[in-house]
């Protein structure tokens, strides 16, 4: 085995370097799979954890977020929450101890990503964040949840594709068993500092969802509002389809090891072929030089030297498949 790496160092070096350079150009989207893959399993348990929740447990969940909505109602939305807010918030829509509260679907882009409490930059890195002392995201008349994801991570897609929303865009919100769509009907850039459209306006059930621009410049803030609208049963209660695995999320991590099978044994295959053919060379060399003896059109040293490489070929061959 040492003998045939060092035989082939050159072409281990090469197949190196064409794999880390595959791996740079690569990582963003593997990346990406890999995060939109994690994010479905959050997805999952939270959709499991609700299926084994009995009527009356979701139905008291649900209850006491409504209070604090209403709440918050009263105050308006608070951008500035103490401890004991905070300390509270933490308290409503909380039975997974990830901190997820649902997750958002945002059909143009097919996203279905998790929400977690608060805004902190460790959930931002991995779902989308709900904004403490705004209306969580439940609904209701004078309500109007925020909710805020990164753009531009290398590691995933989360709202990157945020600013390609328009007006009569949808998205929706399942939290514990219950869907509630939004229909887009006003975005903004506004300076980081103006909050003024995000308040709550007395009447209406808005989300709006929260996220950096231009891209990669971050000067700016960009707000995609929604207004609730009936789901297409016209029903809040709709049943999580959050079971399902994404096949293209899936197809990456069965195809990896089958491709690093293909690459070895093209090496080892063609290392074999290229040491018979250069051994053939130097014999047709040798009798051209007249160093060589023809026997039947080819030389005992082509004969012999096709025979060793052959049985070596074998010998690799099966000691690395």
């Amino acid at each position: 085995m040492i003998k045939w790496v060092k035989k082939n160092l050159v072409n281990l070096i090469l197949i190196l370097i064409f794999l880390t350079g595959a791996g740079l150009i690569a990582y963003p989207t593997v990346s990406d799979w890999y995060n939109s893959y994690h994010q479905s399993l959050i997805v999952m348990e939270y959709a499991e954890k609700v299926s084994g929740m009995d009527k009356e447990t979701m139905d008291a969940i649900w209850a006491s977020a409504e209070t604090y909505n209403q709440k918050v109602s009263r105050l308006g939305n608070n951008w500035s929450p103490g401890d004991e807010w905070i300390a509270a918030y933490l308290q409503e829509l909380s039975f997974d101890e990830k901190g997820v509260m649902g997750y958002i679907q945002i059909p143009k882009f097919d996203l279905k990503i998790p929400i977690y409490h608060t805004t902190e930059e460790q959930y931002l890195q991995k779902g989308i964040g709900h904004m403490a002392g705004t209306s969580l995201p439940i609904g209701g008349e004078g309500t109007h949840s925020v909710l805020s994801g990164h753009r531009g991570l290398p590691t995933a897609r989360l709202f990157t594709d945020l600013d390609k929303m328009v007006v009569g865009d949808k998205f929706q919100f399942t939290i514990l068993n219950r869907t509630l769509s939004y229909e887009v009907d006003q975005i903004r850039i506004v300076e980081p500092e103006d909050f003024s459209q995000l308040n709550i306006v007395e009447g209406m059930d808005y989300c709006t969802l929260f996220t950096c621009t231009p891209y990669g410049i971050n000067t700016h803030r960009l707000l995609v509002r929604g207004h609730r609208i009936k789901t297409a049963n016209g029903s809040v209660d709709v049943p999580s389809d959050a079971m399902q695995y994404e096949p293209v999320l899936i197809a990456p991590f069965f195809a990896a090891p089958v491709l690093l099978l293909g690459l070895v044994w093209l090496l080892v295959t063609t290392s074999g072929r290229s040491r018979i053919r250069r051994s053939r060379e130097r014999a047709l060399a040798d009798v051209m030089n007249g160093t060589g003896t023809v026997v039947s059109g080819r030389t005992p040293q082509v004969l012999d030297t096709e025979e060793k490489a052959g049985e070596n070929a074998e010998k690799i061959t099966d000691d690395n498949l």
